[in-house]
């Protein structure tokens, strides 16, 4: 049985598209000149064979919750490893660990002004502008040759960036929230709030329909 497609966006979402092995970090989506590759290995926690690295009778599943996010050099560590030295407790505990990390951020991050904190939700609207500029649906790479891999890097790219992107936002305004008196940033910060939540369920379950980018946040935020 294949990992499944809502699982492999899950796993890649919540890891943030990093290397979940402790202070790795690895961006597991390359970004090169001439394209994008993907060097990310979902690996299984509790073998999926019974021969397999930590494997057990009746084999580990292919669900998210058996599956953790690395690098090909982790991945290759932990199952060439002498048995007992990686357990699945200790790789489910990193898996804990880093995907908590990457919900987090943004959380308790405190500025000392608005300025401070519009130039620090403008750094990530722009990150994700450049990623859909570069390796969205009318981006020149995918518009000039159709069978460039440029869609799978624009798939994974909007689940481990620019959704993580979307919650270190509201993360870091709700965490400031104190520093906002202005109404009409007010709404617009919630009508964000609204696009982030069904941007988000649109990615992983494709809705008909989504509520679309608030044009005044990055007014606000420009």
């Amino acid at each position: 049985m294949a990992i499944s497609s809502i699982d492999t966006k899950i796993l890649w979402g919540k890891a943030g598209g990093r290397c979940s092995a402790p202070d790795c970090d690895e961006d597991l989506t390359a970004i090169v000149t001439t394209g994008g590759y993907v060097v990310g290995e979902m690996a299984h926690v509790i073998g999926n064979k019974p021969t397999a690295a930590r494997g057990i009778p009746e084999g580990g599943s292919d669900d998210y919750e058996n599956l953790i996010l690395l690098c090909p050099t982790h991945h290759r560590h932990i199952d060439k490893a002498p048995e007992g030295e990686y357990t699945v407790e200790m790789l489910q505990d990193w898996k804990k660990r880093h995907e908590a990390k990457i919900s987090a951020a943004g959380k308790c991050v405190k500025y000392n002004s608005f300025k401070q904190l519009h130039i620090e939700v403008y750094k990530l609207l722009m990150s994700n502008k450049t990623i859909f500029d570069t390796y969205g649906p009318s981006s020149p790479i995918a518009m000039d040759d159709p069978n460039s891999n440029a869609f799978l890097i624009w798939e994974l790219k909007r689940i481990d960036s620019i959704i993580p992107n979307n919650r270190k936002i509201l993360n870091i305004l709700d965490s400031n929230s104190e520093l906002i008196e202005d109404m009409f940033i007010i709404r617009t910060i919630e009508e964000f709030r609204v696009h982030a939540e069904s941007y988000e369920q649109h990615v992983y379950h494709r809705l008909d329909s989504y509520r679309l980018f608030p044009k005044e946040f990055s007014e606000v935020f420009s």
